[in-house]
């Protein structure tokens, strides 16, 4: 088995963006002592107070147990290690509204990517996105749970009307909103790819195409990153924008 460490660089940031009047998005990127490395995007629901605090919290609690954890014993464990710690932080979120009626109705997506060893692990619940660069091209990973998604991949809508769809925001699934979590996993094995995570905010106000070409540049990681949250702002700034990059070193 391939027991490689992949070297790289990451940056991640998050930007209110030019209309809301709060920021519920949240970000983070961080490498354990045994070399994973770990990048999460979130984007919240349910108003001020409400979405910020669903995707803040739900990020501490992974950053926190994976920061404790100085690595993994198997993918297996890896896995086993993900579904475990994101049906904790479903728990605490929906708990909390429970709790305290102000909080009622909160939630927050989560994309995640865990590189462990040779492998990519890519969880997601909701609509942020999961992206990597393969054979020159950006690939979506992570697929949408939203009901627009769901009339899509039933063939009673098209790809065009889905991109102005009434109804396009509309989650199918979120952190925080039921009891009992569904999560999406997949599993890929890694040779060192451009891996992006990004909330709606950013890639409905940024083309794909775009996306790439500002990643094929030869700007820094964090050079990107913020070139893609002012190309968001320049284009309309519509929501928040959140963004995880990680780019190997490795050939």
């Amino acid at each position: 088995m391939n027991k490689k460490k992949f070297n790289g660089s990451f940056s991640c940031k998050k930007d209110i963006g030019k209309v809301r009047v709060t920021n519920e998005d949240e970000t983070k990127v961080l490498i354990n002592s045994a070399g994973n490395v770990l990048l999460m995007v979130a984007d919240g629901m349910g108003g001020h107070n409400k979405g910020d605090y669903a995707s803040k919290e739900t990020i501490e609690i992974i950053s926190q147990t994976f920061k404790d954890k100085k690595g993994f014993l198997s993918l297996f464990d890896a896995v086993s290690w993900l579904k475990k710690i994101t049906k904790l932080a479903n728990n605490r979120i929906y708990k909390i509204q429970d709790e305290d009626l102000m909080y009622k109705g909160m939630g927050t997506t989560l994309s995640l990517v865990l590189i462990y060893k040779n492998k990519l692990i890519s969880l997601s619940c909701g609509d942020s996105r999961t992206y990597w660069v393969k054979d020159g091209k950006l690939m979506q990973i992570s697929e949408d749970q939203t009901y627009v998604n769901f009339l899509l991949k039933s063939g009673q809508i098209t790809k065009e009307e889905a991109l102005v769809h009434p109804e396009r925001h509309v989650l199918t699934n979120a952190i925080g909103l039921f009891p009992s979590i569904s999560i999406d996993i997949k599993i890929l094995k890694y040779n060192g790819e451009t891996v992006f995570l990004c909330s709606d905010g950013l890639y409905n106000n940024v083309s794909e195409k775009d996306i790439l070409n500002i990643l094929n540049t030869n700007l820094n990681t964090e050079e990107k990153v913020e070139s893609l949250i002012n190309l968001g702002n320049f284009n309309g700034g519509s929501d928040n924008m959140s963004i995880a990059l990680w780019e190997s070193l490795d050939d």
